[in-house]
């Protein structure tokens, strides 16, 4: 996938809305595709098999326009459908199949992405036009927004969209998933400063967190201004979600119990959540949030290169549910989450406490329309002449990622280690072009037609050449035929977050006469995939000496190999990923337990928590910190704050404690600073009254935090009014100092 611009959100704090409170203080805060030569075709389309007619009846009815070349739409040869510009560059052949069954979803539903699901542009009139978008994901999600009257937030793509542009409704001969969803279902988001946009997407979200999250640090840039765009752009996401979600609870005619869902995709929108919670808690409204990232995680020691990485994983703890492709990213998320937050994880059950709050991690490998790919490469006609010459074939955007350039020379190795392929075999490589106007991507086009030159000079007879190397845009259909009629699938990414191709070259393949896909195993879809042949991309000979083992290998364990690959791709499609989001969310239930969805927590933490988690740490450390509060902690609650007082043995321990030249400790309350230093006695400590407010160090030097004119007699003010309005059945107002405290354990 390529890092386009797709969903947003601005980064603040979780609130803690669950967490048990007995005593309220109260602060008061300052403000046409080329033909290439004679190739080997592979077997006649041949009546189905019994395998064949049993997958057709199994998959819902296919159905096409008549014009299929005036519908292009965003094609995704990776990890996600919603991009601003085709993925590969494919012109999209617009192929609708009937979505499958989503157990009547009665939540609304707000899908937040950076681009609206279908292409908006102007005509020569200025007047906006809409055209389909039939990529997987849109395909299985417009379907259930559609369903539940929900909203689909988005990116319209274009500069000039103005606040008084009204979306159009769809053509009525549009065919396509998206063809029911009503103008006023898309939400388009407008940023209003063209450049702010530019340093967030194309500064940000490309320039940072594409190299960063495929685990490559040497490409990323670390900008504070795109990452201020950042925020500002997610701010802009969150908010339009906010009002999305004030308008489906309004117009929501299910209930007051179904809670609407927003789902949050991708690397673009990872701080909007916390902004969303927060604004819906003041509100008083109830929502659930899911994120799903559509490329890797990076392990703890690559994501801790980023300056802002805690503002990012408090961003995707915001969700109720962090989605991921496979279970590796799941648990560098909960690495990450335990080791930069410090938070709380359990790595068997995948949860995260953050902020009183317990956040469910899951591994959601996403999918592909199987049924779509598999009906268009039985419809598609033949691309390859006849000859012997088999094919093998790589299908990529043109990225630094997907390894091409090595790709390109262990095909090299191949022809040098093993000349019988001389002749007998051509590598066709697909490169669509990606971030033309970026000097990095065109220095790669360089590299690579440089390379396809040397080794087609070096091999090349007059009648054969062994790379056929197109670089523009291919049709859905004829990218089905070029999958079907390949001998070998080439899928070598160097990092990928799923990488789809894989999936769609399983789809296209028949029955009788399969091709052997050989993927790398640092795609994600390459520890799913198992019965593919896994090649190291970094290693020239390995990857060689396996093509010659695909392009040897007998039909009959081409056959064992494809029909599994086939088995699973078919039962876990776009649609089954959709399904299993949907329930993990609590909006559909099992036929077998139709029993409400329950939320998940971590354990209590009990003694035997701490010596597992900090002894090591202490054993380990030379300086340690110890930071302790003091009621409820040094000292057990007493009925009045007068009456706590610490144990002598817990005063001895801090007494020794204090000695240690390579131990700090710290007792911060809320207290006023002299009632904290009284009740403690214990020297050579930092104490912190009023929350931090006022600071006394070992040393005796003292930090009070200024405060704003006209504070103290606002605070007074607030105090007198306590008093005559709360101060019943039992509840208390108790003057510190700089904050003012209102007891209510007490009461009735």
């Amino acid at each position: 996938m390529t890092p386009e611009p797709q969903f947003a959100g601005l980064e603040k704090g979780a609130s803690d809305s669950d967490s048990s409170i007995d005593e309220l203080e109260i602060v008061l805060r300052p403000q046409d595709p080329p033909q290439f030569p004679v190739l080997r075709p592979r077997d006649q389309l041949q009546s189905p098999t019994p395998l064949q007619q049993e997958s057709q009846l199994s998959q819902s009815p296919v159905m096409r326009p008549q014009d299929l070349s005036q519908s292009p739409s965003p094609h995704s040869f990776t990890d996600s459908d919603i991009l601003e510009e085709p993925e590969l560059g494919l012109e999209d052949l617009a192929v609708q199949q009937e979505s499958k069954p989503v157990n009547n979803v009665t939540n609304p539903m707000i899908v937040v992405s950076n681009r609206l699901p279908f292409v908006l542009k102007r005509n020569n009139q200025g007047a906006l036009e809409r055209t389909s978008s039939a990529g997987g994901l849109v395909t299985a999600v417009a379907p259930v927004v559609i369903e539940c009257s929900g909203v689909w937030i988005g990116w319209t793509g274009l500069a000039d969209y103005k606040q008084e542009d009204r979306i159009p409704e769809s053509k009525p001969d549009d065919c396509s998933p998206t063809a029911g969803l009503k103008s006023c279902q898309a939400k388009p988001v407008i940023v209003p400063d063209e450049s702010t946009f530019d340093k967030y997407y194309n500064g940000c979200c490309n320039g940072t967190f594409w190299p960063l999250f495929h685990s490559m640090p040497d490409r990323t840039v670390f900008d504070l201004q795109t990452w201020r765009a950042y925020e500002v752009v997610n701010e802009l996401f969150a908010r339009s979600t906010l009002e999305a979600v004030k308008s489906v609870i309004q117009d929501n005619k299910t209930g007051k119990t179904a809670v609407p869902i927003v789902w949050l995709h991708d690397y673009h929108l990872m701080l909007a959540a916390n902004t969303i919670r927060d604004s819906v808690i003041d509100e008083g409204y109830k929502i659930r949030m899911g994120f799903f990232l559509h490329i890797p995680f990076p392990p703890w020691d690559i994501m801790r290169i980023f300056p802002w990485c805690d503002e990012v994983l408090q961003g995707m703890l915001g969700c109720d549910l962090v989605g991921f492709h496979i279970e590796d990213y799941c648990l560098n998320f909960l690495d990450c989450c335990q080791r930069c937050l410090g938070c709380r994880v359990d790595k068997n059950k995948m949860l995260v406490e953050h902020c009183g709050r317990t956040v469910q991690v899951k591994a959601l490998p996403i999918g592909i329309p199987y049924a779509r790919f598999t009906q268009l490469a039985l419809d598609a006609p033949r691309v390859f002449p006849e000859s012997d010459v088999k094919v093998v074939l790589g299908v990529d955007r043109l990225d630094y990622t997907k390894g091409l350039l090595n790709r390109l020379k262990a095909f090299e190795r191949l022809l040098v280690k093993y000349p019988k392929w001389v002749e007998k075999v051509i590598l066709l490589q697909v490169a669509v072009p990606s971030r033309t106007d970026v000097k990095e991507y065109q220095e790669l086009k360089e590299d690579i037609d440089k390379l396809v030159g040397c080794i087609n000079g070096h091999f090349s007879t007059p009648s054969w050449s062994p790379i056929r190397y197109i670089y523009g845009c291919v049709r859905q259909d004829q990218l089905a035929a070029y999958y079907r009629d390949s001998v070998v699938g080439l899928i070598t990414p160097l990092r990928d977050g799923m990488n789809l191709v894989a999936k769609e070259f399983v789809a296209c393949q028949q029955d009788n006469d399969p091709g052997v896909l050989i993927l790398s195993p640092f795609a994600g879809s390459g520890l799913i995939m198992q019965e593919a042949l896994q090649v190291n991309p970094y290693e020239m000979e390995n990857v060689a000496d396996t093509l010659n083992r695909a392009l040897e290998m007998p039909l009959d364990e081409r056959q064992l190999r494809m029909f599994q690959l086939k088995k699973r791709e078919k039962k876990m499609d776009v649609d089954a990923w959709v399904q299993a989001f949907l329930h993990t969310m609590g909006v559909i239930y099992d036929n077998k337990d139709e029993t409400p969805h329950e939320e998940q927590y971590l354990d209590k933490i009990e003694v035997k928590d701490f010596d597992i988690s900090l002894g090591p740490l202490v054993d380990n450390c030379t300086k340690l910190g110890v930071i302790l509060d003091f009621d409820g902690t040094l000292s057990f609650l007493a009925r009045t704050p007068s009456l706590a007082i610490i144990p002598p043995e817990t005063k001895r321990v801090l007494e020794r404690l204090s000695n240690y030249h390579d131990c700090h400790v710290a007792v911060i309350s809320g207290r006023n600073l002299e009632n904290l230093q009284e009740k403690v006695g214990v020297e050579g400590i930092t104490y912190g009254g009023n929350h931090g407010l006022e600071i006394l160090h070992p040393d005796g030097t003292r930090f009070n935090h200024p405060m704003p004119p006209g504070y103290k007699e606002r605070l007074e003010k607030l105090e007198e009014e306590l008093r005559e309005r709360c101060t019943v059945n039992g509840a208390w107002v108790e003057p510190k100092g700089l904050l003012v405290a209102w007891h209510y354990r007490n009461t009735d």
